[in-house]
C-alpha cells in the first residue's frame, strides 16, 4: 500500500516570459561567440570585414554586441507586435526571417575574403536560428 500523503505534489513552475526571452537573447550571443571562437582565433584566421576601404578584424566584443543588439531589437519588436498584431508570433516570424535575409547583405558584401564571408554569414544565420523560433515560442497567444 502506498501512502498518498508521502508523495509530493507535482510543482509546476512557470518561467516568466522576460526570463525566457533574456535566455534566448543570451543564447543567440553565446552561439555566435562559440562559432567565432571555433572558426576564428583557434583556426588562426579571425573573420575580417572591409569598411571604408580598410580591413578590420571582427572581435569577440563586436560579435557579442551585434548579437545582443539584434536580440534586444527583436524582443522589442515582438513586444510591440503583441500589443498591435492579431497574430504576433506569426507576424514576428515572417518579419524576423525577412530581416535575417536582409542582414546577410553585410557579410556577403563587406567581408574581406571568402573565409570571412562564410564565418560572418554563418554567425548571422546562427543568431537567426536561435532568435526567430526562440522568441516566437515566448509570444503570448491570443
Amino acid at each position: 500500500m502506498t501512502d498518498d500523503a508521502r508523495v509530493p505534489a507535482r510543482v509546476h513552475t512557470r518561467v516568466p516570459v522576460r526570463v525566457r526571452r533574456a535566455l534566448t537573447v543570451a543564447g543567440a550571443a553565446a552561439a555566435a561567440l562559440a562559432l567565432w571562437t571555433l572558426t576564428g582565433p583557434v583556426a588562426g584566421h579571425g573573420p575580417s570585414a572591409q569598411t571604408a576601404g580598410e580591413v578590420r578584424q571582427v572581435g569577440a566584443a563586436a560579435v557579442a554586441a551585434a548579437a545582443l543588439a539584434a536580440g534586444l531589437a527583436g524582443w522589442a519588436l515582438l513586444a510591440l507586435l503583441e500589443r498591435t498584431a492579431a497574430r504576433p508570433a506569426r507576424t514576428w516570424t515572417i518579419t524576423a526571417a525577412a530581416v535575417l535575409a536582409l542582414s546577410l547583405a553585410g557579410p556577403l558584401g563587406g567581408a574581406a575574403d571568402a573565409v570571412s564571408t562564410a564565418v560572418l554569414a554563418g554567425m548571422h544565420l546562427l543568431v537567426g536560428a536561435v532568435l526567430v523560433p526562440g522568441l516566437a515560442l515566448t509570444s503570448a497567444r491570443r
